[in-house]
């Protein structure tokens, strides 16, 4: 999926919002145990509850390799699955990948030939050689960590060298001489504010992976006061306050109605630009 298809779904859809699938064995509804495949269920319950609302899905892979093969089985039923009877949603791996060159180039192969996943989170610390891997793939996405939501982010990101520039930003520059916006996003987490302005400074026309609405606090509408673009610009990812906001055999249509009202939000933040 290119940018412009992305942009044209979220206009379609009136939503920029990614469910993410954080799947937890020991949080899903009780009565799903029962299931040959309890996680896969739980996750095509919520896929065709929320689909109409959203126009991405995130799950992250530390939720499925915990549980060893009978997780990675669940997950490749899932991103199947979404591909199947959804064709229009991008599908986010939330892997945090990185590692040197060769092995990047592996995990790289996981991803978009094995899986053809639209996208990849990758950890930018070890450099350019460890990143590249990934871009080689025609019609995929990078989308590198910059600034998260986590409260350690300040031990790393938040540094600043002699010339006062921040580990965060230089991320931001020095990784766009490896990509550009048609296939490199970039993590920033929803807790941080302001800090959109300083974001939109160095990368004005890249979309952003933005988690940290609904159980973690952050603010849609500041989200999109500070990293709007003309082109929308923001994939907001909404994990914990839909998949588990309720417990009981309604739990997924109330997990529909949970994404119904934050794409009722975006719509009206999406209204300056559509």
């Amino acid at each position: 999926m290119n940018k412009q298809e992305l942009f044209e779904n979220i206009k379609k859809k009136k939503s920029f919002l990614c469910v993410g699938l954080d799947t937890d064995i020991k949080k899903i509804p009780e009565h799903l145990l029962k299931e040959e495949d309890p996680i896969f269920t739980f996750n095509k319950a919520i896929i065709d509850a929320t689909a109409p609302y959203c126009i991405a899905y995130k799950p992250n892979l530390a939720f499925y390799e915990s549980m060893g093969v009978k997780g990675w089985i669940a997950f490749e039923k899932t991103v199947e699955y979404i591909k199947k009877n959804y064709p229009d949603q991008f599908i986010i791996a939330d892997a945090k990948r990185g590692d040197i060159g060769n092995t990047s180039a592996m995990y790289a192969r996981t991803f978009f030939e094995e899986l053809n996943i639209d996208s990849v989170t990758v950890a930018p610390y070890m450099g350019e050689d460890s990143v590249t891997p990934f871009l080689t793939y025609e019609g995929k996405w990078v989308i590198l960590l910059a600034l998260t939501s986590n409260k350690g982010s300040h031990d790393f990101q938040l540094t600043e060298d002699k010339e006062g520039e921040r580990l965060f930003e230089k991320v931001l520059r020095k990784s766009q001489e490896w990509a550009n916006d048609q296939n490199m996003m970039y993590v920033v987490g929803a807790t941080q504010g302001r800090m959109f302005e300083d974001i939109r400074k160095i990368v004005p026309n890249h979309f952003l992976l933005v988690p940290g609405i609904g159980a973690q606090g952050g603010s849609l509408e500041e989200v999109c006061k500070y990293g709007m673009t003309k082109e929308c610009g923001l994939i907001v990812n909404s994990s914990r306050a839909i998949i588990y906001a309720d417990k009981t055999e309604n739990f997924a249509k109330v997990a529909g109605e949970e994404a119904q009202k934050v794409q009722q939000q975006m719509e009206k933040q999406l209204a300056a630009i559509l």
